[in-house]
């Protein structure tokens, strides 16, 4: 099977600039909801439970699960009930933020350094489709879900 990946540059308004930004602002608030996750287990399990200091440390049940990928990715539709404002970003787009951050913790397992960090405001700076329906590029124009065409 041969995968064809495309990277475009865009051009958009004033207004689908604004819309874009703020898209990317709710894809790195999702990477940091899941990313605190992790890291909240992992600090859970830092110290033994009987020398913990309440004040100081996490302390999350035992029978709690790491938060894998499938796990956060299945919270996913129940979040965007809770918050809406997940519910203007297309839904490809916020899995995919979720796998890039999984992408960097594997990435961290495999080497020992390098824990994924959390994105501060304007650290996130390209959303992925990773699929359509049919070609979105029409002469000079990229056609996005939820947006329409972008010169």
């Amino acid at each position: 099977m041969l995968t064809l990946t495309h990277r475009y540059r865009i051009y958009p308004d004033s207004a689908l600039e604004q819309q874009l930004i703020e898209w990317m602002e709710i894809c790195r608030g999702a990477f940091n909801y899941a990313l605190r996750e992790i890291k909240d287990w992992c600090d859970s399990r830092k110290c033994p439970i009987d020398r913990c200091s309440l004040e100081k440390e996490y302390i999350i049940s035992s029978e709690l699960k790491f938060p894998g990928e499938i796990q956060q990715l299945n919270n996913l539709p129940k979040a965007k009930k809770e918050f809406p404002k997940l519910s203007e970003v297309p839904s490809q787009v916020l899995q995919q933020a979720i796998k890039q951050l999984h992408r960097g913790w594997e990435y961290f397992q495999e080497r020992g350094f390098g824990f994924p960090r959390f994105k501060k405001y304007g650290q996130f700076k390209s959303l992925l489709f990773p699929q359509f329906k049919e070609n979105p590029v029409t002469n000079l124009h990229i056609k996005l879900p939820k947006i329409g065409a972008i010169p």
